[in-house]
């Protein structure tokens, strides 16, 4: 630990030498405004920047057309592999930085969310593409696979911006997107969290799961009429324990509910699931109710210490996993489409951060790499959450102690914080590893 202390305080003086000079932007908000674009920074001398890793062009910021013109680096798929990816925000902000920090840490995919309903204004027929269009050109053009999460219906379609009142809809906007970036996007994860009422559209019951499948159903078939070689993935459940209504459907109910409905017709529509494990304060190692980790400081309000439930453990993907065998969905694929640890912060509900110094984050996200890598060969993509939410929401004049920066893997002003510089060495370790 000391030695990672030490090697990020050398690196932090050495970027303090070095102008970084950020795009504005704003927060990663369903509703982002315009935005002017300033220099990006003019050296690719950034610590981050590997010795032996060839730096991409610095172009302006927000300005695809300058990004680097090489073809998409040809990433395997090779069912032996473990990819490596990141949820990052890349509207209004200086994407191409974003992307180069994505290459330099050595992930190989990108998740990016879109709101559906900033993009298709179905009752004035207008359709805003002017951010995701540079967003999916300035990923490839970096050699990045992008993986979609579309979210939130138009209000036209849903009342509550939940799920579609009628799932055409969604699969007719998947077709667009699937026709308009065919070979750009590379796999689309169809919706997020769906236990959650909020993302629903404000309760959630069993029969919520079956208008999810229809859904997913009809986006998949669309999207794969038109696009065969892209991926699509069933949503992950949040992991919780809770039932009720108006907050959440735990994600047992939710994976049986989704694999028997119509007979588990599910297993015909769709490529790989999607699972986002729990953390809290965890030890990526340890799991309740047998080997339950115990986070000193919590003891005054032990209700509160998050680590009584295996929702609260990264090793909940076990139990995912074996419900997946249960229900005869054992051939399909894990993606970890988030997973990740917070650390200090400012938002009600994620105290559990309070208990995480940054130098535990660096070791809580390594051990888990390492862990999948060696224990979970059903699992073939993890994408760490997240890269720079504690910038974007900086560059919108707003508290980068936002639980979302808290799980960032870069400080607001861009430097690396050390779990960066310990996903960035890992990552080039398992790679070697795996002969790649």
């Amino acid at each position: 630990m000391s030695y990672m202390q030490s090697r990020f305080s050398a690196l932090l003086i050495l970027m303090m030498l070095v102008p970084l000079i950020a795009s504005c932007g704003s927060a990663p908000t369903a509703d982002p405004g315009p935005t002017s674009a300033v220099p990006a920074p003019t050296t690719v001398s950034d610590p981050t920047t590997p010795a032996d890793t060839p730096a991409a062009p610095t172009p302006t910021a927000n300005d695809s057309s300058n990004a680097p013109t090489a073809e998409p680096t040809a990433i395997s798929l090779n069912p032996d592999y473990l990819q490596f990816g990141v949820v990052a925000h890349l509207y209004y902000t200086d994407r191409e930085r974003v992307l180069q920090l994505t290459r330099n840490a050595g992930f190989d995919w990108v998740r990016q969310q879109i709101y559906w309903r900033d993009i298709e204004d179905p009752v004035n027929g207008i359709w805003a593409w002017d951010e995701i269009d540079p967003i999916v050109a300035t990923a490839n053009a970096y050699g990045v696979r992008l993986l979609v999460n579309v979210v939130r219906s138009p209000t036209a379609y849903s009342a509550t911006n939940g799920l579609p009142d009628d799932p055409a809809t969604f699969a007719n906007f998947m077709a667009v997107l699937a026709e308009r970036y065919k070979g750009r996007i590379h796999a689309y994860e169809i919706w997020n969290e769906p236990n959650l009422a909020h993302e629903t559209g404000g309760t959630i019951t069993t029969a919520d799961v079956g208008r999810y499948v229809e859904m997913l159903k009809l986006a998949y078939e669309r999207i794969k009429a038109i696009d065969p070689d892209a991926l699509v993935l069933a949503a992950a459940s949040s992991s919780s324990a809770v039932t009720n209504p108006s907050v959440a459907l735990s994600d047992r109910e939710f994976y049986q509910a989704m694999y028997t409905y119509n007979g588990g017709e599910v297993r015909n529509y769709f490529d790989i699931q999607a699972v986002h494990p729990g953390g809290a304060a965890n030890p990526p190692d340890t799991l309740w109710p047998d080997n339950p980790s115990y986070i000193e400081g919590c003891e005054p309000a032990p209700d509160r210490c998050w680590n009584d439930d295996s929702t609260h453990y990264f090793r909940h993907i076990e139990k995912v996993r074996g419900w997946m065998e249960e229900y005869g969905m054992a051939d399909k694929r894990v993606w970890i489409t988030e997973y990740g640890w917070a650390t200090p912060n400012v938002t009600p509900g994620y105290e559990f951060g309070n208990f995480v110094s940054l130098e535990q984050q660096a070791a809580y996200i390594t051990g888990a790499m390492r862990r999948t890598f060696e224990l979970y060969p059903f699992v073939g993509n993890m994408f760490l959450w997240n890269m720079n939410f504690a910038v974007t929401k900086a560059e919108n004049g707003l508290d980068p102690n936002h639980e979302q920066g808290s799980f960032g893997i870069l400080n607001p002003d861009w430097s690396p914080r050390p779990s960066f510089l310990a996903v960035q060495s890992t990552i080039a370790e398992l790679k070697a590893n795996q002969g790649r």
